[in-house]
């Protein structure tokens, strides 16, 4: 095993594999830029690497710089997290020019499954279903409006090289066709540097289903069951659960079989994420293949009992997969909020600045991954993600009422953040229910706010409460003051004499925002 392992990534995810190495008695290196001098994932590992200013490129996407703080700090392995660098197969490759172990997937594999069109391709000769459309790249606007005509409207215009719901655009007509081709060539070529674009049919209102599967080099491949991820705004998920509540063991055991086979024709090794489109009867079709860590792995980790990262750590090592299929069991129900800096008010638009208070949730059934901390001033320069908040319960039912509770808890003060957000997705009826697709999030935002919630509309309130009485000394610790506002110690030592054994009219008498903090749980 690694002694010591270098982290190319920032936030709550190298947090996240800092922890698994600690509990793995390996030593763990982080990197930071400019703006993260003093956040948590540089805190929190045993060594830190300088690798240069804020803007990416110039740190976290520069493979030199990671190279050489591999090389300065002695690190054995990098774990790339996700994001980043983590797809990049000329990191990857890089890596191992240098003799240093990428925890991850091959370069020939990333390359392999980076491309869309690539993937299609080799989707088609292993025989695995996806959605109709092309397998290759489109020419011209004159090749998509052929292609469009022939499988018919409505259609997805979707990049080659693309992933976080950038260069997507749906098209309705074939007027609508010409300038939504343009737009998502253009936005591709700045987002990824590539302006390939290919066509597929759209489904309307699928489920996004996702199957985690994990090979090693010996030849082992297994599935570790789905994860429902259709509750997203723009094409980007915010919420995640597992296991799905529309799918059986004879479905779940179908897609993972597929799942697995898209993995033998990818040579997946690691972690590998192979997403579906699932339509209104239940057919899946295959939609393309993450080959690095999910942002949602941990709710795959409480319903498995499996410790994804340390297993990632265990097959980079040459280790074998140390189970088989049929020991994996799921049991009971995970949900994952995405915890972001944004105003879900302003059309969620970015909340940089710093953190003047934290009040966490905790509890049973409450994980929390988290890069934050009081005091820490969230930077502009990347994802907004903030932390993750998870709940795991014996039943779908339970993993809510959790995360509702756990989310009355939850306070972030000096920034917006999208707590309110999911306060309204947890009380939909429909989400409830698990009647969801991937426009439920922007048909509920299209929604006005339920205006006779007392409880929804009392937590801003009852969470400034908290705030402002959690900043308050104990009685009995404050300067007791005299009419001119100066300190008296004669009043002082009256004060405390009432305290011993006086009565005022005040006492026993609770206060009001103190009482409706604690009746919502808020403060402790």
């Amino acid at each position: 095993m690694f002694k010591r392992i270098l982290i190319a990534n920032r936030g709550e995810i190298a947090v996240r594999v800092i922890r698994a190495c600690r509990e793995m008695g390996i030593e763990s290196v982080s990197v930071y830029s400019d703006v993260d001098r003093r956040a948590l994932h540089v805190r929190k590992a045993d060594f830190a690497e300088y690798l240069g200013p804020a803007q990416a490129s110039e740190s976290y996407l520069n493979i030199p710089r990671i190279l050489e703080a591999a090389r300065r700090s002695g690190a054995e392995a990098i774990h790339p997290g996700y994001g980043f660098l983590s797809e990049d197969a000329n990191f990857a490759r890089a890596c191992r020019e240098a003799g240093i172990v990428f925890i991850g997937p091959t370069p020939e594999s990333m390359e392999m499954m980076g491309s869309k069109t690539r993937a299609r391709q080799q989707m088609k000769a292993a025989g695995v279903p996806f959605v109709p459309g092309t397998e290759n790249g489109l020419k011209s606007v004159e090749e998509a409006l052929a292609v469009a005509g022939s499988i018919g409207y409505p259609i997805m215009l979707k990049a080659a090289a693309g992933g976080g719901g950038k260069g997507i655009r749906r098209v309705d007509s074939p007027e609508g066709l010409n300038s939504a081709f343009e737009a998502a060539c253009s936005e591709a070529m700045r987002a990824f540097g590539n302006a390939e674009v290919y066509i597929e049919k759209l489904i309307e209102n699928p489920r996004h289903v996702e199957m985690q599967i994990f090979g090693d080099i010996h030849g082992n491949i297994v599935y570790l069951g789905e994860r429902e991820c259709s509750v997203q705004r723009r094409h980007q998920k915010v919420l995640e659960e597992a296991p799905c509540s529309f799918v059986g063991p004879e479905m779940r055991r179908r897609m993972g079989e597929v799942a697995v086979q898209v993995g033998r024709a990818a040579s997946c090794v690691n972690a590998g994420t192979v997403e579906f489109l699932v339509d209104k009867d239940e057919n899946f079709y295959f939609l393309e293949m993450n080959a690095r860590l999910q942002v949602e792995h941990p709710v795959t980790e409480l319903v498995t009992g499996r410790d994804l990262v340390h297993l990632q750590f265990k097959v980079a090592a040459g280790e074998p997969i140390p189970f088989k299929q049929e020991d994996i069991v799921l049991r009971g129900h995970a949900i994952e909020l995405r915890i972001c800096a944004e105003d879900p008010d302003n059309n969620f638009f970015p909340s940089p600045g710093r953190i003047t208070r934290l009040i966490s949730p905790s509890g049973p059934g409450i994980r929390r991954d988290s890069g934050m901390y009081e005091g820490w001033v969230v930077p502009l320069d990347y994802d907004p993600l903030l932390a993750k908040l998870i709940a795991y319960g014996e039943n779908r039912q339970q993993a809510i009422n959790r995360l509702r509770r756990a989310l009355v808890e939850y306070f972030i003060g000096g920034i917006k953040t999208n707590l309110s957000l999911f306060r309204k997705v947890l009380l939909n009826p429909d989400f409830q229910a698990g009647r969801v697709d991937t426009g439920f999030l922007e048909r509920l935002l299209a929604e006005p706010p339920i205006a006779d919630d007392r409880t929804e509309r009392r937590t801003p309130i009852v969470a400034i409460a908290a705030a402002i009485f959690a900043q308050q000394p104990p009685p009995g610790t404050q300067p007791a003051r005299n009419k001119h506002g100066l300190h008296d110690p004669q009043a002082r030592a009256a004060l405390l004499q009432s305290q011993k054994g006086g009565k005022d009219k005040h006492q026993g008498k609770a206060n009001g925002w103190k009482r409706a903090a604690r009746d919502a749980g808020v403060l402790r």
